[in-house]
């Protein structure tokens, strides 16, 4: 079948807005445009393509299966359109770019040495890097706003339709500052975690899901006195500072269990990690850049399962 020539740009451009928003206030506001001529725009392509691409509600509007399935292919086409008009416009002479999500698990061990081999070997090369939860990241592939993301995020529902490589696995650990009460406190450990303050990953995100495994495998509920965040920074110093407990990806502290700075509590209980690996939207072509991007991760990987590096 022929594409239907009554399809423009602005069609697309509002269908992409309005899915990334869930509101078409929202995307009519992104894009400086009035809601009624964004209405229009959703109305006028939903009947060249006979079918309803969105549910509207009070809370907004949701894809629908059909329009979850066109915005596989409008993305990628919209994205590879401006890239051809930036190609176009004089971007021989600047650097390549590639653009990416990454996730905490990977943030603080893996990626640093991905970039730095990657940037040795490639003088012009522009690595653009989002940072957020898994499903914000998968959100941004399946519209073609990123290249691919690197992480543990095989258990979000946000990756139906995207193509994931393995590449490692990494469990959860329980950390403490080094001179922290409950090192020494043995079979009591267990049973006194629920005094002292709780660092983990936010509801709803792939690590929290396996952080709440590791505690009911030891049958201790979450404190009252939590941290709940992402940045590995903030946990790192928080935790050095007081006698907080983190439930950290292990690949964020392994250098810091190794310098003596943090010690691994063992609560007799192990939680049995997720795979780290690449994701991608098959039906966007990969460019150049992002080849060069996965083979560093690919190689930086190899080297930690055969426990070369760090």
């Amino acid at each position: 079948m022929n594409l239907d020539t009554r399809i423009k740009y602005r069609h697309l451009l509002c269908f992409l807005e309005i899915a990334r928003q869930g509101s078409l206030a929202r995307a009519a506001d992104a894009l400086a445009i009035s809601q009624p001529a964004i209405s229009k725009s959703l109305k006028e392509l939903e009947a060249l393509l006979e079918t309803r691409l969105f549910e509207r509600s009070r809370q907004g509007a949701q894809l629908t299966v059909t329009g979850t399935r066109f915005m596989r292919y409008a993305a990628p086409s919209v994205q590879a359109l401006r890239e051809g008009v930036g190609s176009v416009r004089g971007a021989a002479r600047a650097p390549s770019q590639v653009r990416i999500g990454v996730l905490s698990t990977v943030e603080g061990l893996l990626m640093p040495e991905v970039l730095c081999r990657l940037h040795q070997r490639h003088e012009a090369l522009v690595v653009s890097v989002a940072t957020g939860v898994g499903a914000q990241l998968l959100g941004q592939l399946h519209l073609g706003e990123l290249e691919l993301v690197v992480g543990r995020m095989t258990d979000s529902p946000q990756i139906q339709g995207l193509s994931f490589e393995h590449l490692y696995n990494e469990s959860m650990s329980l950390v403490v500052r080094a001179d922290h009460p409950l090192l020494g406190a043995g079979a009591k450990a267990r049973e006194r975690v629920s005094r002292y303050p709780l660092v983990l990953p936010p509801e709803g995100t792939t690590i929290r899901r396996h952080a709440d495994s590791l505690f009911v495998q030891c049958a201790i509920e979450l404190p009252a006195q939590r941290l709940e965040t992402l940045s590995l920074s903030l946990s790192r110093r928080y935790v050095l500072g007081s006698d907080a407990i983190w439930v950290a990806p292990r690949d964020a502290v392994l250098i810091d269990l190794r310098q003596g700075d943090l010690c691994e509590l063992d609560l007799g209980g192990q939680e049995p990690g997720g795979s780290v690996g690449i994701c991608r939207n098959a039906a966007l072509p990969s460019s150049l850049p992002a080849q060069w991007l996965c083979e560093v991760l690919r190689e930086v990987a190899e080297a930690y399962r055969a426990g070369l590096y760090p």
